[in-house]
């Protein structure tokens, strides 16, 4: 196994862009959930579907640069859960926000374990995963509050995941200023060396 000293730099550049592209498309969607999306059903019910298929290829991006669904399992059971769960919401749009809740809340417990396992692993060759894994546990915590919030009678819409996605782009940002920073600290050892 990699330690954090010989982790190739093209693996740390593509995990610190993967973090940084992740937080930039998830504050994107966060922020048309709670502003245009909440009043225009049609690009609602297309964003709920892609949020979990964005999710599902990057997985598969991400676990291609490292070796393979097959060499990352984590990886490999979010990308697969992702995929239902996309399908799953595109087939249940026509019930109503309270059922697409359900699915997105224990979508978002799944793939929180998933990415929370996926950090952990991770930490051994490239430091700076405490992020990805406060992210995942996060993760299970908001995908319970919207199961509880599904079973409810309350009116629910899409800017009551907004701030799951908005959370998830804060620790994505906070995984890849770690990556950046603690690679400007081993260049710059390097060189006074």
């Amino acid at each position: 196994m990699k330690s954090i000293t010989d982790a190739k730099s093209p693996d740390r550049d593509w995990l610190r862009t993967y973090y940084y592209l992740r937080f930039s498309v998830s504050v994107i969607w966060a922020a048309l959930a709670f502003t245009v999306a909440k009043a225009m059903a049609p690009l609602a019910a297309v964003m709920l579907v892609a949020y979990p298929a964005w999710d599902a290829l990057v997985n598969y991006i991400d676990a291609s640069r490292s070796g393979g669904l097959a060499r990352n399992k984590s990886q490999m059971l979010n990308f697969v859960v992702s995929v239902v769960t996309a399908v799953a919401i595109a087939a249940t749009l026509p019930h109503g926000m309270h059922a697409v809740l359900q699915i997105f809340g224990a979508w978002a417990v799944l793939s929180g374990l998933f990415q929370l396992l996926t950090g952990v692993r991770r930490w051994k060759s490239y430091g700076a995963q405490w992020a990805m894994i406060l992210s995942g546990a996060q993760s299970g915590l908001a995908g319970a509050y919207m199961l509880s919030k599904a079973v409810g009678t309350a009116p629910v819409s899409i800017a009551d995941i907004a701030p799951y996605a908005a959370f998830g782009a804060f620790y994505f940002l906070i995984s890849a200023v770690s990556l950046t920073i603690s690679d400007a600290r081993r260049r710059s050892k390097a060189v006074a060396i």
